[in-house]
């Protein structure tokens, strides 16, 4: 049977030191010894049984007292230490209760060896942020999550404990902008440190980086399982010119503004909205790119192949002009059925913009020219319609017209010569003949062929 291993008592107290005595027991003998102290080797006893520390120093002790706006704790000093509420932890506004209950070990940093007051101050909330500072810089360092819960909403963005307070701006919370940030409160987030400034004593955080790489995983294990013609299940995330994008479940995928319906949509938002619920056909999957092309009205019944056989190449039908662009009309000539008329079929003449002749939301009648079923497309001719029907053009043909003026030219040229042919002939003056002279008989040309030969006489002067 083993002996007992001594034992030392003392009874502590600097009147009994003075005279202590002490017992000792051993295997064989009780020694029991009375003896004087000196002041000096009193001190030196008492300092012997006091822990050493200065400020700054962490230090691990016992609750002993909780109180509403402090706790004591037993370190081994002459006294117990002071740890204020507000020094108890980094949440404002804390109850002491709720966070140390009597005989727990906890660690605190000596803030002060002696307040005003002789008391010695202390942190836990220090001791926590100076040994959550250390793991927090590790883990900085080596790009390792760290989570806490969000215990504040701030403007900007949440604080997050994490054994110091850690900020989490409101743009990296989530991968899209979160409008109502105290929906997290109470929340454990799993966050990225992306910034530490330990002279400002500031941490920033990042959530999105988190949910990116998550993401990033996903969207590699959707894409290799997604195939062309698959049905999925998804919701519409986001709407914009061009589009709409479904998320599928951790990735997201482009429906295009020709993929929402079988008829004409001017606007993705005519058709869907955000948070709508959907079942879209899978058209394409681009790997390297990690695009995925899908197709909404795939997933519906195509009206217009139905429509279609009541129309006949070489109808005249009537409909109305829903959209103008720069090659021509559109005109819808039933539910959900349009065709083009082309700007080179809206008139005889030449068109120099559709608007010239026709505007959106004008009731036209047009002659169903062509009908490709594969490639969904009919051709009308506004043109067609009015010579068939006998109704004029909005832009008569030119050449037409230029052949009709010169006609007319030509016409009136004739009728006019004609006119002066006969009115030249109604003035002009008959020529009157003047009667021949007779001829004289011979004897009188004799007698004057006499006369002549005779030499005049000239009478003499007086």
């Amino acid at each position: 049977m083993e002996s007992p291993r001594p034992r030392v008592h003392e009874d502590r107290g600097p009147d009994f030191l003075k005279g202590a005595t002490t017992v000792v027991e051993n295997e064989k003998d009780t020694i029991i010894e009375d003896r004087e102290y000196t002041d000096e080797e009193m001190h030196a006893l008492i300092d012997g049984t006091i822990t050493d520390f200065d400020d700054g120093d962490l230090v691990t002790g016992t609750v002993v007292q909780v109180e509403r706006d402090e706790v004591l704790l037993d370190i081994g000093y002459k006294s117990e230490g002071v740890i204020p509420a507000r020094e108890l932890s980094i949440r404002k506004d804390a109850d002491p209760k709720d966070i140390v209950k009597l005989g727990d070990e906890i660690e605190a940093l000596v803030l002060q060896k002696e307040d005003k007051d002789g008391r010695l101050i202390l942190s836990k909330k220090r001791a926590a942020y100076e040994r959550a500072w250390v793991q927090v810089e590790e883990k900085f360092s080596s790009a390792e999550n760290v989570d806490g819960e969000v215990i504040e909403v701030v403007k900007g963005g949440l604080i997050l404990d994490i054994g110091l307070r850690g900020f989490l701006p409101a743009s990296l919370v989530d991968l899209r902008r979160v409008k109502d940030l105290h929906s997290f409160l109470g929340d454990r987030l799993e966050c990225r440190v992306i910034e530490m400034d330990r002279n400002r004593n500031n941490v920033v955080l990042s959530r999105r980086v988190v949910l990116e790489e998550d993401r990033k995983q996903e969207r590699s294990e959707i894409l290799e399982k997604l195939k062309k013609g698959q049905i999925l299940p998804g919701a519409v995330s986001s709407i914009v010119d061009f589009g709409a994008f479904v998320d599928l479940g951790g990735i997201d995928g482009l429906v295009h503004i020709s993929e929402l319906s079988w008829s004409h949509v001017n606007h993705p938002s005519e058709v869907v909205s955000v948070g709508d619920k959907v079942e879209v056909q899978v058209l394409d999957v681009d790997l390297d790119r990690e695009r995925i092309s899908l197709g909404l009205k795939q997933t519906q019944d195509d009206p217009w192949k139905q429509l279609v056989k009541s129309f006949e190449i070489g109808a005249i039908v009537e409909g109305k002009v829903t959209k103008i662009v720069p090659f021509g009309a559109f005109v819808e000539i039933g539910n959900g059925v349009e065709g083009l008329v082309h700007i080179s079929e809206m008139a005889k003449g030449h068109v120099e913009t559709p608007e010239d002749v026709v505007t959106v939301g004008v009731e036209v009648k047009t002659k169903i020219m062509d009908i490709d079923v594969d490639r969904r497309r009919i051709s009308l001719s506004v043109r067609a319609a009015n010579e068939e029907l006998g109704l004029p053009d909005a832009v008569p043909d030119d050449s037409e017209v230029d052949e009709v003026d010169e006609t007319e030219v030509v016409e009136e040229a004739v009728v006019a010569d004609e006119a002066e042919a006969v009115v030249a002939e109604e003035i002009e003056e008959p020529v009157v003949e003047e009667p021949a002279a007779e001829e004289p008989a011979a004897e009188e040309v004799a007698a004057e062929e006499v006369a002549a030969e005779e030499p005049v006489v000239e009478e003499p002067e007086e």
